[in-house]
């Protein structure tokens, strides 16, 4: 591997976390280094440390792709006329608000919008359009190559981490004084001996954890989801075999149709929130990955129906004349309920 996932996690809870890192960090991290070690993984440990640094400071320690914060007014000094506005390539009224930051890196305006959608269908074909659906910014694999290939090909500034980085590992002095220079890339000087400081610590757990570049990651299996993302308003035969996948699995009880519409949505949301993935309501890889796997495995995976099942099973048997039996079948059904509610209610 590229480098010691349990030694580099032992270093960040230390220095970063307060002794303690929650769930949700933890899958932003993985996701994170997932996609470096993937794509990147032949660009040395300052690179990745900066960006993770920038991370940490961007989306308020959680790790997780997050929107800019503040009021809709706040969001005036974005619009279109204003200086900054202008600068964003804001050009519709409402655009200040509609492409405020979003992910890893805050990614903000139309033009950094359309700049992504550009560069990252030219690079994995993914067919995204982040200016028509700029909430798609927050979808965990976008903004973390958003977040990496921005800053290394100098998306937002015309600057890219090259600029300011050697990849030499030098004195920590010598390290922050790159850190603090590499903020150009992103936002000018704006909290940049902070972060500067962030990327020094996960940089040091890095060199801990054995990191070393070039390491060539085994070929992932194709997948027959790549690039394939439904959403809501889509028809036709991929949108048909979601919601039959779905239906099976105890997730839909609609129309059977090949129209992605709400109750489809409702679905997918359902499904996305049992299994920890991103809720958006969009069949996009991962999701789609992840619904192949679970019909694979057979049977139905919603708690909610495997509960409803039983039940109905206690109210057969008692029905059917085996009063003891109903019983105790009914009263199995409303434990299991119990621990339903208990554990898997969300």
């Amino acid at each position: 591997p590229m480098l010691n996932r349990k030694v580099f996690y032992d270093s960040v809870r230390r220095s970063l976390f307060n002794g303690r890192i929650s769930n949700e960090q933890y899958i932003g991290m993985q996701n994170l280094l997932d996609v470096w070690e993937d794509n990147y993984h032949d660009i040395d440990a300052d690179q990745l440390a900066y960006n993770l640094g920038t991370a940490f400071h961007e989306t308020a320690y959680t790790m997780q792709p997050i929107m800019e914060r503040g009021s809709r007014s706040y969001f005036n000094k974005y619009e279109p006329g204003t200086r900054i506005g202008r600068m964003l390539g804001n050009t519709k009224a409402g655009d200040g608000y509609r492409f405020r930051g979003a992910g890893h890196v805050q990614n903000t305006g139309r033009r950094n919008a359309q700049k992504a959608t550009d560069e990252l269908n030219k690079r994995f074909n993914i067919g995204i359009d982040l200016v028509a659906n700029p909430d798609m910014r927050l979808d965990p694999f976008i903004s973390a190559h958003s977040l990496f290939l921005g800053n290394l090909m100098g998306w937002w500034t015309g600057r890219g981490l090259t600029d300011y980085l050697d990849g030499i590992d030098e004195s920590d002095p010598e390290d922050v004084r790159e850190f603090i220079k590499a903020r150009a890339v992103v936002n000018g000087t704006d909290k940049a001996s902070t972060i500067a400081g962030y990327a020094l610590k996960f940089e040091r757990a890095l060199r801990d954890a054995g990191y070393r570049k070039s390491y060539a990651p085994p070929p992932p299996p194709a997948s027959r989801n790549a690039g394939v993302y439904l959403r809501k308003g889509d028809r036709g035969e991929r949108v048909a075999e979601l919601i039959r996948d779905l239906h099976a699995l105890g997730y839909y009880d609609g129309k059977m149709d090949d129209f992605f519409w709400t109750s489809t949505n409702k679905a997918v949301r359902d499904f996305q929130d049992e299994h920890d993935l991103w809720i958006d309501g969009v069949a996009g890889p991962v999701t789609l990955d992840a619904i192949d796997a679970a019909v694979k495995e057979g049977g139905p995976v919603n708690p909610k129906l495997a509960v409803g099942a039983l039940a109905a099973s206690a109210a057969i048997a008692g029905l059917s004349g085996f009063a003891p039996w109903g019983f105790v079948l009914a009263g199995t059904a409303l434990s299991a309920l119990i621990v339903w509610f208990v554990f898997f209610r969300k």
